[in-house]
């Protein structure tokens, strides 16, 4: 399967498994904002051919960068994304290593910020499942570089287009995404396929 034939495929697999919409009551998002629609993405994250498909298609997202080394993010929404990344990654040849960044240092053993065997000098991709205002993603390039990583690329499965990617943007030039709102909303509104 191509690449767009995945990214299509993946849609509908979110519009089915993790896709919310109402008028009343609306949703309080993370951010605190209201909205009429919500994406869970674990649902998608944590299933055999969503996480198949989004690690298919980071992969290629990362492809042009010959240095990267790790991906990974805030824990929990960036964990399998990371994880279904560095399996395909492993699979066509070009290994990748997944990080979790922890949402606070741990105060006990090691009493590391960022688990996996990612070490200072490293260059990584940071990664995110929904990106709203930022935060997290910005959290995680914060904790990426307390820990000597170069973050090269942040890419989020999901760009709710609410002014989180230009938030990103002043750390981190180059942001992508694997689907935006305006595609999900295409799909769901049936104006393609």
């Amino acid at each position: 399967m191509d690449h767009a034939r995945m990214k299509e495929r993946l849609a509908r697999v979110i519009l089915e498994k993790s896709f919310k919409y109402s008028d009343n009551p609306p949703f309080t998002l993370a951010s605190g904002r209201k909205s009429n629609f919500y994406f869970n993405c674990k649902p998608t994250t944590l299933d055999p051919e969503g996480m198949n498909l989004i690690g298919h298609l980071l992969f290629d997202m990362i492809e042009d960068l010959k240095d990267v080394t790790a991906a990974g993010g805030l824990t929990l929404g960036a964990d399998p994304l990371a994880n279904a990344l560095s399996v395909i990654s492993f699979q066509r040849g070009k290994p990748v290593k997944s990080f979790i960044v922890r949402k606070e240092t741990k105060d006990h053993g090691t009493k590391n910020r960022i688990e996996g065997t990612v070490k200072a000098g490293e260059s990584v991709v940071v990664l995110d499942d929904v990106i709203t205002t930022g935060g997290s993603t910005l959290t995680a390039i914060e904790a990426a570089r307390e820990a000597g990583l170069h973050v090269k690329r942040v890419i989020a499965l999901i760009d709710r287009e609410e002014g989180g990617r230009e938030n990103i943007e002043k750390e981190v030039s180059d942001v992508r995404a694997v689907l935006t709102r305006t595609e999900v909303m295409a799909y769901y509104g049936g104006k393609t396929g």
